[in-house]
């Protein structure tokens, strides 16, 4: 064990040999001080990896004692060592941002215990977790080469995702490649299984299927319109499943969660199809052929989501829905603060529509930017920027401000995103669509094994522009470049975050209830 430095200020420090002795003789260095004076001193003067500091000493209180010290070094463990077991004392010594606090008499065990939970906890984390991991992977591994069914290819998302999200806790690198390989190994069989019954899914005659974007407003949200609390649907564009659950804790501070579920993102996962169908309660197909003034091919300029609010008022007329609601689309910092401030009046309707445009612009900025490429080097530092952004965004203050109000929540989002990695040439003519895990067009030259072909749109209920178009939809991490300038942009997009493919991070959409505790 390295050497651990610990400082420890009591006024009967005499009373505590045997506890100072029994950390000496595990190999841990003890300084001793017997009031808060002298600690702040001491600690000024040396290094240290720890204090112990008793509550009540003469002179300057233990709490006074921790400010002084928290101020020459924030980030240093404190335990505080106290008679007193008041709440308020407890309130605020934990406001003080203490990393534990003990009750006298205190035993040497302990003492050993805690130190153990701050100083070597991460260790601890790391070995356990994977070594957890290590038991699961085979169990992991005999389930993705099973046939599964969609609920449990859900369930097997969820489980790649918790083991992420648990090694992050970790840095463990070599339980992560492992990880990646088996989420891989996941993509591959996933999209086979995609490829297999997507189609059938679009049949009204099917009943064994998922909730598709489309049926999200009449299978999911329209079952919580028919009482008296007021609906939030929340929709944070882009926001995988695993973005979702490094914010969940943030929302469960505020909010009880009453349903955890999901639905399948329709193909392309990409805003203009998967959130217009959302919102319309259509297929692409039948937006266009219903508002064929409203719907936008991806060769022509027009923005191809501004007809959402148009779209939703038509699918709740269709459902009867005929109370009061708000649509407010948030792309700029300026119009999130105007939300954070006008968000308690929404409660007066029935139902307020939020789409969150932030996500999408930071892995576009993510592509574009090599500083944004540092900061969010991997699906972990994504994670974590992403909920930096939540943190201090105005979309948190504003939901803050509905926590003392009768409310519900539905947190949502249209599709999710891929980390792509494998480049695949695809040829077109200049009306080809420029998104990379999906193209559309005619005359599209192509590796079949490398994507999802859909040689007749219609199946897929989707439009063409061309009597001739086809889609093509990318697995895997497979990401489609054009043959001129290819080494440039096969590099250029190496590593970046794209949607509109097959695989478990842009199909699996998290649908999340939370309502007022």
């Amino acid at each position: 064990m390295a050497d651990i430095n610990i400082l420890w200020a009591d006024d009967e420090i005499d009373l505590l040999k045997p506890q100072i002795m029994f950390l000496e003789q595990r190999g841990y260095h003890v300084d001793s001080v017997t009031n808060g004076i002298d600690a702040i001193e001491e600690f000024s003067n040396k290094s240290y990896d720890i204090v112990f500091l008793d509550e009540s000493m003469p002179g300057i209180t233990g709490l006074e004692t921790l400010s002084k010290i928290k101020s020459i070094q924030t980030n240093i463990p404190i335990i505080l060592i106290t008679k007193n077991e008041e709440e308020n004392l407890m309130e605020e010594a934990i406001g003080s941002q203490i990393s534990d606090y003990l009750i006298k008499p205190v035993k040497p065990k302990q003492i050993l215990l805690s130190i153990k939970k701050i100083l070597e906890n991460k260790r601890l984390v790391y070995e356990k977790t994977g070594s957890s991991y290590r038991q699961e992977f085979q169990k992991i591994s005999m389930l993705i080469n099973q046939t599964l069914n969609y609920k449990e290819w859900v369930d097997l998302y969820k489980q790649l995702v918790y083991w992420e999200l648990e090694l992050d806790k970790t840095n463990n690198q070599e339980m992560h490649e492992i990880l990646n390989m088996q989420k891989a190994e996941a993509n591959k069989e996933f999209f086979k299984f995609i490829n297999k019954n997507y189609l059938s899914w679009l049949d009204e005659k099917n009943k064994d299927k998922p909730t598709l974007s489309h049926k999200v407003f009449s299978d999911k949200v329209a079952e919580y319109l028919d009482d008296d609390i007021p609906t939030f649907f929340l929709l944070i564009d882009n926001l995988r499943y695993d973005q979702y659950k490094v914010l969940e804790s943030v929302f469960s501070e505020s909010f009880n969660k009453v349903n955890d579920s999901y639905f399948y993102a329709i193909l392309p996962t990409t805003t203009q199809y998967s959130r217009n169908a959302i919102f319309s309660g259509m297929t692409p197909l039948e937006i266009y052929k219903k508002y064929p003034d409203k719907w936008f091919f991806d060769d022509e300029e027009e923005g191809k989501n501004q007809y959402e609010d148009f779209f939703l008022e038509q699918q709740l007329k269709r459902l009867n829905f005929n109370n009061r609601f708000s649509y407010k689309k948030i792309t700029t910092n300026k119009v999130g603060k105007e939300l954070e401030d006008s968000i308690v009046n929404l409660i007066h309707n029935k139902l307020n529509i939020i789409v969150y445009n932030f996500v999408d612009m930071l892995s576009h900025k993510r592509t574009e930017m090599e500083v944004l490429k540092e900061l969010a080097s991997d699906e972990s530092a994504y994670r974590s920027l992403t909920a930096s952004w939540f943190d201090h965004s105005p979309l948190y203050n504003a939901l803050q401000k509905l926590t003392d109000k009768k409310v519900r929540i539905i947190v949502t989002t249209d599709h999710g995103s891929m980390r792509v990695g494998t480049p695949a040439k695809v040829v077109g003519d200049k009306n080809t669509t420029t998104n990379l895990r999906y193209k559309t067009g005619k005359s599209l030259n192509y590796n079949s094994k490398e994507v999802m072909e859909i040689r007749k749109p219609a199946e897929a209920q989707l439009p063409q522009s061309n009597i001739s178009s086809t889609y093509i939809f990318a697995k895997e991490d497979y990401y489609l470049c054009y043959p001129n300038n290819y080494n440039y942009y096969a590099s250029y997009y190496k590593d970046t975050f794209q949607h509109g493919g097959i695989s478990l991070e842009e199909v699996i959409v998290p649908f999340i209830v939370f309502e007022s505790k």
